[in-house]
């Protein structure tokens, strides 16, 4: 146990001496962006315990008090600090179990698309030849295609091979690899020109010549080398990939209607917005842009920081 503990010591204490840290505690968008994004993750992930309702109990709901506008204006309620939609459900505990799912899918599509595209740019980089050739070429073709065109073909696709029925219940693992399958190539770009940098080095000439196999010199030595800059466009892909799940919803064709995401809440709330209930839509919406805008700020700071180049 105490060994534990000094490494942790130690661990934090390197932390502290590091660049990174000193960066971090000298930004103040860096600081204020990553509390807000803390708070949106605790409260997400741990929803059942922070909000003051559950909306998807259909016991503790009441039509009575459908469309009933935020707190602060005359006809609000004080337990309904943002209001309810129109099924009487509290706005502020929809958003936050409707986080949940965009986080969620979008986590896991960019660790998917993280996945698939250093392992097909680092194997590119460090073999070459025609099999380089073939990775980067697929990566320029899709790359004209955008990625939410790219998304909608697979979720297509999907649609017309599997059942409405088995669709609505892989609906969210058919968000996460068509969000995903449509990301890849930025992380095989990327990934593909930091291999072609390292394997160059003297570390990779050294390790050839001792006898180590080509697959322990991509994945031990090269790639904790190249993760820097992969890192960086992951961070900034997670706003894209909440979004992308976000868009997809609000067209239809994410997650059911029943699943509670972004996307949804502000399709189902874009009913109502010109009949006067404008909190349905709007608070969704702010928050996805809040969540959005924190991840690329963080981004940012991240990109200039293990990147000294970059700043200006």
């Amino acid at each position: 146990m105490l060994q534990v503990d000094n490494k942790i010591l130690d661990s934090w204490e390197r932390l502290k001496d590091s660049d990174i840290y000193f960066s971090f505690i000298k930004s103040p968008t860096a600081i204020v962006s990553s509390i807000i994004l803390l708070v949106i993750f605790f409260c997400s992930f741990f929803v059942e315990f922070v909000t003051p309702h559950n909306p998807f109990d259909p016991a503790s709901l009441s039509l009575m008090e459908a469309f009933t506008p935020p707190s602060w204006t005359d006809d609000g309620m004080a337990k309904f600090i943002l209001g309810t939609d129109g099924q009487g459900r509290d706005m502020l505990s929809t958003i936050l179990y409707g986080s949940r799912i965009s986080l969620i899918v979008g986590f896991s599509a960019i660790i998917f698309s993280l996945i698939l595209g250093v392992s097909l740019g680092l194997t590119a980089g460090y073999f070459g030849g025609k099999y380089e050739m073939i990775v980067m070429r697929l990566t320029d073709v899709q790359l004209t295609v955008p990625s939410i065109l790219m998304a909608l073909l697979v979720d297509g696709i999907a649609r017309g091979i599997i059942s409405r029925e088995m669709h609505d219940e892989m609906a969210i693992y058919v968000l996460i690899f068509a969000i995903g399958i449509s990301e890849w190539p930025q992380f095989a770009r990327v990934s593909r020109a930091a291999t072609l940098v390292e394997k160059n080095k003297d570390y990779v000439s050294a390790s050839s010549i001792i006898g180590v196999s080509n697959l322990l010199i991509m994945f031990k030595h090269i790639l904790p080398n190249i993760m820097r800059p992969v890192l960086v466009i992951g961070t900034i892909g997670l706003a894209l990939a909440i979004i992308a799940e976000s868009t997809l919803s609000f067209l239809g064709v994410g997650v059911p209607p029943t699943t509670p995401s972004l996307g949804t809440l502000i399709r189902l709330g874009n009913d109502f917005l010109f009949s006067g209930e404008w909190w349905i839509t709007f608070f969704p919406a702010i928050f996805l842009v809040i969540l959005a805008f924190s991840i690329n700020l963080l981004g940012d700071w991240m990109r200039d920081t293990l990147n000294p180049r970059l700043k200006k």
